[in-house]
């Protein structure tokens, strides 16, 4: 679109209305790549895709299990001494912002649910690629805390590292039954360190029991990988949980890097579609995380 006519076109039109736009053009372009290149070029992951697209909207996750998680099924429960509502996660009690009202945390947790899919390719753990009873956790962008909720049970302490103020408050009080094995740390992880922002390597120095990195930090992961460079370089065990699918060049990216750093790769299966990012291009399609082992 005309960079001058832009400005006005979202003016005029609503974002709900700008997103179906945007998915309905997405989807159109999506099938016209792929339907140009020659089959042997495209492989029976993606011909997965394409064959859900044919009937079906823009999706993340474009697999049939997106419809196994509704908003209204979920409940939301208020917790009256906090003032905070929460959902049951497996029996435990997940928290979110203050602010924030049943509608949108039922929505919240339905794509939360569906990230974590048997299917998803957002999915962190597999049958071979888990976390043990002695590991300790770094959660890198950790929003909501639902990935430690999940395995607060069976590790041995989890490093929780999460910025914005309003979930630092619902994490304290989601994992208040573990304080004992949880550390909430208020700040980025970042290649530098100040008041805001820490270097893993730093924090590495005085928290050198740390076996399993999961980052998920919205685009930022390049970032984050930075900071761990002498800590990859002279750790000798480590898993990571990595997201690949904010930028188009991620999984490439991350995959020499820590091929570079001694870990042997494993890309999730399948792909997700990032609508949400402005500038996606050909291919469209990315892997959801890669999974690292050293």
């Amino acid at each position: 679109m005309n960079k001058f006519l832009f400005p006005i076109y979202r003016i005029l039109v609503p974002k709900p209305l700008r997103t179906v736009i945007l998915k309905k053009s997405l989807r159109i372009n999506i099938l016209k790549h792929f339907g140009c290149l020659p089959e042997n070029e495209v492989d029976d992951e993606q011909k997965e895709i394409l064959k859900y697209l044919e009937n079906n909207k823009i999706r993340i996750f474009p697999y049939p299990f997106h419809n196994n998680y509704s908003s209204d099924d979920i409940e939301v429960m208020y917790d009256l001494e906090k003032g905070m509502r929460y959902v049951l996660q497996e029996g435990k009690r997940l928290y979110f912002k203050r602010r924030w009202n049943a509608k949108k945390i039922k929505r919240a947790y339905s794509d939360l649910m569906r990230e974590q899919d048997i299917h998803s390719p957002h999915r962190y753990l597999t049958g071979s690629f888990t976390i043990e009873k002695d590991d300790v956790l770094a959660d890198i962008g950790a929003a909501e805390g639902n990935f430690s909720l999940s395995v607060i049970e069976k590790i041995n302490k989890a490093y929780i590292f999460e910025y914005d103020r309003e979930w630092i408050e619902a994490l304290r009080a989601t994992f208040a039954p573990w304080s004992e094995k949880v550390e909430i740390i208020n700040k980025y992880v970042a290649d530098y360190n100040d008041a805001s922002h820490i270097r893993f390597d730093t924090f590495f120095e005085n928290k050198k029991d740390v076996t399993f990195l999961k980052i998920d930090v919205d685009g930022a992961e390049s970032i984050v990988l930075k900071s761990c460079d002498e800590v990859f370089k002279t750790h000798e065990s480590f898993k990571i949980a990595l997201c690949t699918y904010h930028k188009k060049n991620d999984e490439e990216d991350f995959t020499l890097f820590l091929k570079d750093h001694g870990f042997s790769i494993t890309p999730s299966r399948g792909y997700m579609i990032n609508y949400y990012d402005k500038k996606i291009k050909a291919p469209y399609l990315r892997r959801g995380l890669i999974r690292a082992v050293k």
